[in-house]
């Protein structure tokens, strides 16, 4: 009882292999494929909507900046006009020499005028906005003149200068919550140190318009970070 040629259940499988459709195989192949592309295209549109969501971000914080530069310019029109104050990327600009006389820290009644001509402007524009104003006093690199016991270095006399502005300004009407000073004696100059013109540019006393910090009180701080 020989065999006749019947194939084997091994045989059956192989076949059913090799006879397998082609379109099946590229089916799931193509199948692969269409997973991998969506996979990218995915990715790729998140990067996209976060740089998109940057540019409006950055968009955005520019055209308020510029409202408030442009608000801040119509509010001080008429300080600005008289030639005493400048205004550049939001800082007001007094000369030193219009407020002060050299090495001292005592107000001209000039200075004091300017002064009195700011503090109605700054008082609504302050008031609309949650924002304080930092009075910053400045020197030249020069070192305070000999004899001049007052001061110890130009750090204490912008200190002074800017105190008393500050002073000035509540005098004049400015809420004392409104306003504080600071002292950058003769560092962040805007012209150079080497002339005579340079060093009274950078003999000045800056204002400028900052965020209010608003601090939580620390029980309502604690009890936040322990809420569950």
């Amino acid at each position: 009882m020989g065999g006749t040629g019947h194939s084997s259940p091994l045989d059956d499988t192989d076949d059913d292999v090799t006879n397998a459709p082609i379109w099946a195989v590229f089916g799931d192949l193509m199948s692969g494929l269409v997973g991998v592309f969506v996979l990218v295209l995915v990715g790729v549109m998140v990067v996209q909507m976060d740089l998109v969501s940057s540019l409006q971000a950055e968009v955005q914080k520019r055209e308020q900046e510029e409202a408030r530069r442009m608000a801040l310019e119509q509010a001080l029109a008429g300080p600005l006009q008289s030639g005493r104050v400048t205004l550049n990327d939001g800082r007001i600009g007094i000369s030193g020499a219009v407020l002060f006389a050299l090495g001292s820290d005592e107000l001209r009644p000039e200075g004091r005028q300017v002064l009195q001509s700011l503090v109605p402007p700054l008082k609504v524009y302050l008031g609309e906005r949650q924002e304080m104003l930092m009075v910053s006093g400045f020197t030249d690199d020069k070192g305070v003149q000999q004899g001049n016991k007052k001061f110890a270095d130009n750090w204490e006399l912008s200190a002074q200068r800017a105190l008393t502005v500050t002073r000035a300004l509540i005098e004049e009407g400015m809420p004392r919550s409104q306003v504080f000073s600071a002292a950058f004696g003769a560092e962040q100059p805007v012209a150079s140190n080497a002339d005579a013109q340079g060093r009274a540019q950078n003999r000045r006393v800056e204002m400028a318009p900052v965020p209010r910090v608003v601090r939580q009180p620390v029980a309502a701080a604690a009890s936040a970070a322990s809420a569950p």
